[in-house]
């Protein structure tokens, strides 16, 4: 067994963070609604702050230069089956980690004005669903082996099911029904394809496989586009493309987000959605280098498509949720063209861009909740000069919207520029991926000004928004950590991307073993 894979079995840094949102949830079973109600819900909000503090003593004993796992821990759980609890770290789950860690407390905060909770109750079984869908999140991102994997992207489902059924919109029980059945089918292809790949290497052991297939040990059979291994890269990528969700597997996603309670529409956007970009570089490149080469062009195909798809249907939206859940579809488009770039700017502003959506998205659905609390309409049409009634919300509001737009100077504007340099280098796609990919920056500006106008600027002419509330000292707490988050990765990035060389260098560097033309720059 290689060094990087020889891990002990002792309690880890990596465990005891994935657990922590669990010991929350277990003290929240045995409290009183009725009479613990705050409580309640500031208990949930300390253990994801807890949770939180764990992850950035990860991040604090991580180290850059290592493209191995960290802070692993292994215990045998069905030996004769070669399964095992199996978790750590490298730089792209670490990145991972610490997004879902931030963006949860987030959007716990934001529940606490929630009129919803008000309205239907069972505040407490809310915040038991919040945390267990924390620890399922933070599961997907550190488990290293296959079978417990797959437990951990199914768990996802179920408190985000409840979410959306129970405390979402009047389409609801739709929406959450139509969700919870398009990511479980795709989840079957997955499913027989974990199966296959774990009988043939003997193990589910994610890095113990790839260092099978890197060496020649383990081989899945190339020798065509419909072959062995392309099949076996189709059954991982279906399931990932519909949780993306990838052009033309998305229309689950308007409906899940526009039904969604605030809090719900800030956690699909910000980690949810990410589950997918994520396993497509933690399984399909690496255990299928070949098959990943010979595909990029068509996923990256689909990538491009819904940028422009999903630019050009935001202009038509009168929904102002519907338009920010629809601009995912965009933003993501361009996940999946620096991915599937193959190249390590490519996969390194697909990382970037991950987090820098969950940021940008996030802040964008939380200032829509925060308007329909307020005239409990998602109608652009309603509003009009809101600025004047609500300056500080129109100055975060411009500040967001800009981030989302990708201006120079905010974290939206480091993942483009670092995907579209990774596609214009690639040696699998040609310029025109990147070229179109452009179009949908510009369009992304237009559909972006559209929403902000409508909302923001022009006279303060409707009566019943005249005397809107500012923003209350807990929606500014929401959002304060949004705004410092845009704006470090925006003004210095080099942080972020430190914790990905090292884990990018080896990844390509095993794909290029199968394939060494698709690296053509110059010292790659």
């Amino acid at each position: 067994m290689p060094e990087a894979l020889s891990v002990g079995s002792s309690l880890s840094l990596t465990t005891i963070t994935l657990f922590l949102p669990m010991v929350g949830l277990t003290i929240l079973l045995f409290m009183n609604e009725e009479k613990d109600k705050d409580a309640i819900k500031w208990t949930a909000f300390g253990f994801t702050i807890a949770t939180f503090i764990a992850s950035l003593l990860m991040a604090f004993n991580f180290d850059v230069n290592d493209a191995g796992l960290q802070m692993a821990q292994r215990n045998d759980w069905l030996p004769q089956l070669g399964i095992s609890y199996f978790v750590g770290v490298d730089g792209l789950s670490m990145l991972m980690v610490l997004l879902s860690t931030i963006i949860m407390p987030i959007a716990v905060m934001a529940s606490f004005r929630a009129g919803v909770l008000e309205e239907r109750g069972r505040s407490k079984l809310y915040y038991i669903f919040m945390l267990l869908l924390e620890w399922a999140m933070i599961g997907v991102f550190v488990v290293q082996d296959l079978i417990i994997f797959y437990i951990f992207w199914e768990v996802t489902l179920v408190p985000m099911y409840f979410l959306i059924g129970i405390w979402g919109a009047e389409n609801r029980v739709y929406a959450a029904v139509k969700f919870f059945l398009y990511t479980m089918a795709g989840s079957i292809l997955m499913l027989l394809a974990i199966l296959y790949v774990g009988n043939a290497a003997g193990t589910f052991a994610v890095p113990e496989i790839i260092a099978g297939v890197q060496s020649g040990q383990l081989t899945f059979v190339m020798d065509g586009v419909f072959s062995e291994q392309s099949f076996l890269f189709l059954g991982f990528l279906i399931a990932f493309a519909i949780k993306v969700p990838i052009w033309p597997l998305h229309s689950w996603l308007p409906d899940a987000h526009v039904q969604a309670p605030t809090a719900g529409s800030v956690v699909l956007a910000g980690v949810l959605l990410k589950m997918g970009t994520y396993a497509m570089i933690r399984f399909n490149l690496p255990m299928f280098p070949e098959a990943s080469v010979t595909w990029a062009p068509v996923v990256a195909g689909l990538g491009v498509i819904g940028i422009i798809y999903g630019a050009w249907v935001c202009y038509a939206q009168t929904d102002m949720k519907k338009l920010v859940a629809y601009s995912s579809v965009s933003h993501l488009g361009f996940v999946v063209l620096g991915i599937f770039s193959l190249t390590p700017q490519g996969i390194q502003g697909a990382t970037i861009q991950m987090i820098s959506h969950g940021i940008s998205t996030g802040g964008l659905f939380l200032m829509v909740g925060m308007l329909y609390e307020r005239r409990h309409t998602k109608l652009m049409a309603a509003y009009g000069g809101i600025w004047k009634a609500m300056p500080v919300f129109g100055g975060i509001g411009l500040i967001i919207s800009l981030s989302s737009m990708g201006l120079p100077g905010l974290n939206g504007f480091v993942g483009e520029f670092t995907i579209l340099l990774g596609a214009i280098g690639s040696g699998v796609l040609g310029i025109g991926f990147a070229l179109v990919a452009t179009v949908g920056v510009i369009l992304a500006a237009v559909y972006i000004l559209k929403m902000f106008q409508a909302i923001f600027m022009g006279e303060l002419d409707k009566e019943e928004n005249m005397n809107l509330p500012d923003l209350h000292w807990q929606e500014i707490a929401v959002l304060v950590p949004i705004l410092l988050l845009i704006f470090w990765i925006g003004l210095q990035p080099s942080a972020w991307f430190d914790m990905l060389d090292a884990t990018t260098a080896s990844l390509i560097a095993g794909i290029a073993d199968f394939a060494p033309e698709i690296i053509v720059q110059a010292g790659s």
